[in-house]
């Protein structure tokens, strides 16, 4: 039996991390979260993907690509989680696990960044915890890929 796949999809401008911002996002780069999370996915026995992408549509199309192929995704959407509406729509089509993941705590910004068009479609939001977050992420994906029901909210 192969290792579970986890999905991990990156939106706009986190190809900038370490360098935009680094008050609020850190120093880190997105290739140093990703070795953390995959990392952290190796030693709980899972397999990691990862995709960035710029472009709303290449997320969505990655999720309907997951659909019967990956066991849980996490979802770091950048800007997208507060209007990507195609996205959610996509997310909601997912049967395993999914959790929301934000390295700064978008409830202590922006009144625009507190409102997640994604949340309804997660099982939950990791945020606010800078690059650990990622670790916490896929724990709690590994987490939910063992928990039955871990869905039943989103039925």
């Amino acid at each position: 039996m192969s290792a579970p796949l986890l999905l991990l999809l990156s939106g706009p401008n986190l190809t900038l991390l370490g360098e935009r911002d680094p008050q609020v996002y850190g120093t880190a780069t997105l290739a140093e979260h990703v070795a953390r999370a995959r990392a952290t996915a190796e030693r709980l026995g899972l397999v990691l993907e990862h995709l960035q992408s710029d472009r709303e549509g290449d997320l969505v199309e990655a999720v309907h690509r997951a659909r019967g192929r990956a066991d849980a995704l996490v979802v770091n959407a950048g800007a997208i989680t507060h209007y990507g509406w195609s996205l959610h729509d996509a997310l909601a089509t997912f049967a395993g696990p999914v959790v929301e993941l934000h390295l700064s705590n978008p409830d202590a910004r922006e009144p625009w960044r507190r409102r997640s068009v994604l949340a309804p479609v997660s099982d939950g939001t990791v945020a606010g915890f800078g690059g650990v977050g990622y670790e916490l992420a896929v724990e709690a994906a590994a987490r939910l890929l063992g928990a039955p029901g871990s869905r039943a909210k989103r039925a």
